[in-house]
């Protein structure tokens, strides 16, 4: 279990990965739900980041899930929207949802989770999965964070920040 509270913050670690994705010729697209923008905004909040991140959608609703990234609507309906299969779909369906000249990210990355206040589809508060896509891999990782939603929502982005780096540096 990971406590979400105060810390140096995904800064460095979105510097290093926007680093690694340039010097690989690589881009990411970013799908996000729990976040509601936060990993697309601190991405771009690096200089050079418009050479690497084709952009995000947030995904906040469910229905957006299956409308724009393609995730199924039967899983939605039956296991709701926190769900590993969910993050490993929002994650593949993104790198396409924001091609750029015809050519779909390298990388795919999503966010879906509870945040809280309230417990969603049988999920307790901090019940996170984040996923990672590329075309030779789709992976899940399933997150249990502690905190208020702000701390909840920030942790998701620093993990997932952090398996993306790990993921693309061929530590995984």
């Amino acid at each position: 279990m990971t406590v979400a509270g105060p810390g140096s913050g995904p800064t460095a670690v979105a510097q290093s990965l926007v680093a690694q994705l340039t010097a690989r010729g690589e881009t990411v697209a970013v799908a996000e739900s729990l976040t509601g923008g936060l990993v697309v905004s601190t991405l771009v909040g690096v200089p050079g980041a418009s050479a690497v991140v084709h952009g995000g959608v947030v995904a906040y609703a469910t229905p957006v899930k299956t409308s724009l990234l393609g995730v199924s609507a039967e899983l939605l309906a039956t296991n709701g929207a926190v769900d590993p299969e969910v993050a490993r779909q929002m994650a593949v369906g993104v790198r396409t949802a924001l091609a750029v000249d015809g050519r779909p990210a390298t990388w795919g990355i999503s966010t879906t989770g509870v945040a809280g206040p309230d417990p969603q589809d049988g999920k307790p508060v901090g019940t996170v999965f984040v996923g990672i896509a590329s075309a030779e891999r789709v992976e899940a990782f399933a997150l249990h964070l502690v905190g208020d939603r702000g701390a909840i929502r920030q942790a998701t982005v620093s993990e997932l920040l952090t398996r993306m780096s790990t993921v693309v540096g061929g530590g995984e």
